[in-house]
């Protein structure tokens, strides 16, 4: 017969994280396989508050305290914490009725919903962004985000391969309802942690378009180059189509004397084999 056994790191790792969903409750773990048993005790006063600062715990945070959101919508429990970091990582946890929720579901949907509608409305009235500014997205905004969202459902509905998708719709209207009151009322109350969070998804918005117009100029030159241009091209370095030429020549012999008379910056001398034709 099989043994089974127990890996007592995952064993911990899922128990500490039951006592950061459920904040004041005591749990211990003895690993009696041991002879020299050790008894660790979890408990967690301030739930997934505490949860997020242990997630940051190695990370430069932009704001010390970690926001926290809690309330009941429709007869289901909502709670929420969050804090940013200095780094590039987004961290967003879900959980429902203490299941991970690794596939997402209803409930993450709401939350990010909630999130990039309150910091644009709040960037706009903060006068942060300007009214001819488009709003920041979403992906913006989540970036150096750690986040935590967890609810209690009365009726919770599983869906995906492994059952860790959350489906009830509800509960996106929950997160979204009680997430969205009470951190719109934080960000006007913070005025310089807003602020900061608003900062760092314009950072990320353009980081991103600099990162887009390079890979298009990468994409671009790639193009031009298998374009089956010959490889004796000397280029001109401008960019600018309405000061450049191209002188096309007739072989390597022409193309040396051009290009030693030639100004690198507009003209471009292509040396071709045999006679151009009259056209």
């Amino acid at each position: 017969t099989e043994t089974t056994v127990f890996d007592d790191k995952i064993l911990k790792n899922r128990i500490r994280e039951l006592a950061f969903l459920n904040k004041g409750l005591t749990l211990t773990f003895t690993d009696k396989r041991k002879d020299s048993a050790e008894t660790d005790v979890y408990k967690f006063e301030g739930g997934i508050k505490e949860y997020v600062a242990f997630l940051n715990k190695d990370q430069e945070v932009l704001f010390d305290d970690p926001i926290y959101v809690e309330s009941t919508y429709n007869g289901i429990d909502v709670e929420v914490a969050l804090q940013y970091t200095n780094g590039y990582k987004t961290t967003l946890m879900t959980f429902a009725n203490n299941i991970h929720t690794y596939e997402g579901g209803m409930h993450e949907a709401g939350f990010k919903t909630a999130l990039t509608r309150v910091v644009n409305d709040y960037a706009h009235k903060a006068k942060i962004l300007k009214d001819k500014d488009d709003n920041l997205s979403g992906e913006d905004i989540r970036e150096g985000m750690t986040a935590v969202v967890s609810v209690k459902h009365p009726n919770p509905q599983f869906e995906g391969q492994t059952k860790t998708k959350l489906g009830n719709s509800d509960a996106r209207t929950a997160v979204d309802k009680s997430f969205s009151e009470t951190f719109s009322r934080f960000l006007m109350e913070n005025p310089s942690v807003g602020r900061k969070i608003v900062e760092k998804g314009q950072l990320a918005e353009r980081a991103r378009t600099a990162a887009k117009r390079a890979r298009e100029v990468t994409r671009k030159k790639s193009g031009l180059e298998i374009a089956n241009l010959p490889g004796k091209l000397a280029d001109n370095t401008s960019n600018d189509p309405s000061i450049s030429e191209l002188f096309i020549v007739e072989g390597n012999s022409a193309g040396g004397s051009a290009k030693q008379g030639r100004s690198r910056l507009t003209q471009a001398i292509l040396p071709i084999r045999g006679k151009i034709l009259n056209v």
